[in-house]
């Protein structure tokens, strides 16, 4: 018996014993005087067992039955044994026609030791901040690094936009890293598709941002994708924390837990073939799934204009800065290109040149806003003049060797014995 059933046997007790009346009875229970004498008449037929409740220890009326039960348990272990209670009941919904309420399913998944409740830890005290109110006011963007394809394959970085007004994740693209051509090539294809959004939310992560020490010594200095926004009046704003832009960050919690296992279920394994997935199946599930109702029924992506579509692939481009050598030549990665004779614009020697290398890894250079004309040289040029030394060496002569016969090598202390012939020496 619980302890309200034994409080209620106690009074009961003394109700049967005539220490106490009905109407005290019924206020020490808070119950009313006729169901009081009813639990009375209860206890005194059969005793203080009548007190508990008769469905106690018996199968609900609405139980599942023992044979689909059974079969949700094994579903459960063989395929969505590490799936959270809503995401199974919803494939098991989707996929094997079982319709039951995820709290049910969380039950059973408890019961089988497939699911443990997580209390959530008290974190920092951080201020609320309004959603944007028209789509296309502000895209969240990053990356997340993740074994996506779990052992099946390659480790590789999911990029996503959300848009912040509505959640509906505009475009995600699994690519092999985080770096500039990647991230070019995300925003390129978005452009083409949506346009320009009016700002973009970023970590400081080194393509976006540079680094602390480079921009207090250099405030000038942009990344290449600041350069990029820039050309397009795109607003790049740099978050100072993970929780700031946060609903980037839960779109990737909630894809490292549901899109790795649709991944699994689909056989997919390779990026392409996930990309693919990604656009047509995925996101428009999820959009209709999570999306929400903005404030503004505007919408704020700019259309490219024709200016813009036309130099997409020199704005998405790798540049850098060389000079013109004499002989109408560049220096670029190891590589020498020769300027060609007609030219668009006026060369001169040691004027700076835009090298962009394009998303397809070819290499133009831009002088003016011009493209300029060149070949590729096999080598690298020889110099038309030498340089004269302004030392000149001395000449260095052999060392002289005396013959045998050499006063040099002739004895200088003679003996006693032999004397100087001056007749020799006079004939020679």
């Amino acid at each position: 018996m619980t302890k309200k059933e034994l409080n209620r046997n106690n009074i009961i007790s003394k109700l049967l014993g005539k220490e106490i009346n009905g109407s005290q009875a019924s206020g020490l229970l808070h119950l009313s005087l006729r169901h009081t004498q009813r639990l009375k008449a209860k206890v005194k037929d059969k005793g203080p067992q009548a007190l508990i409740h008769a469905n106690r220890d018996k199968p609900s009326n609405r139980a599942i039955p023992q044979e689909e039960r059974g079969k949700i348990v094994q579903l459960l272990h063989q395929h969505y044994s590490d799936f959270k209670p809503g995401f199974a009941a919803e494939k098991l919904d989707e996929i094997h026609g079982i319709k039951r309420d995820p709290k049910t399913i969380r039950q059973i998944m408890i019961d089988e030791e497939l699911w443990k409740h997580k209390q959530k830890q008290r974190k920092e005290y951080r201020a609320w901040r309004q959603r944007k109110a028209c789509y296309g006011e502000m895209e969240q963007f990053d990356g997340s690094y993740h074994h996506w394809f779990e052992d099946r394959g390659p480790y590789c970085c999911l990029l996503a936009a959300i848009d912040d007004a509505t959640s509906i994740p505009t475009k995600a693209q699994f690519a092999s890293d985080e770096g500039v051509f990647p991230v070019f090539q995300f925003w390129l294809e978005y452009l083409k598709e949506h346009g320009k959004p009016y700002s973009i939310y970023l970590d400081k992560f080194s393509t976006y941002k540079m680094t602390r020490k480079v921009a207090e010594e250099n405030p000038d200095t942009k990344t290449q994708f600041q350069r990029a926004m820039m050309e397009l009046r795109v607003e790049p704003i740099s978050a100072n924390s993970c929780q700031a832009k946060g609903r980037v960050e839960r779109l990737f919690n909630t894809f490292q837990d549901r899109l790795v296992k649709e991944l699994r279920l689909a056989g997919i394994s390779t990026i392409e073939k996930a990309n693919v997935f990604l656009k047509e199946t995925f996101l428009p599930q999820y959009s209709l799934k999570y999306s929400v109702e903005p404030r503004g029924k505007a919408n704020l992506h700019q259309p490219l204009s024709r200016q813009e579509r036309g130099n997409l692939q020199s704005i998405f481009s790798r540049q850098d800065i060389r000079v013109i050598r004499n002989d109408f030549t560049i220096s670029f990665n190891k590589q020498w290109f020769q300027l060609a004779k007609d030219q668009p614009a006026t060369i001169r020697k040691e004027d700076k040149v835009i090298v962009e290398e394009w998303l397809d890894g070819s290499i133009h250079f831009r002088l003016r806003s011009k493209d300029l004309k060149f070949e590729l040289l096999p080598a690298r040029p020889m110099k038309t003049s030498k340089i004269i030394p302004w030392v000149i060496p001395a000449n260095k002569k052999s060392a002289y060797i005396p013959p045998v016969d050499h006063p040099w090598r002739q004895k200088f202390i003679l003996n006693s014995a032999e004397k100087y012939d001056t007749s020799k020496s006079l004939e020679v």
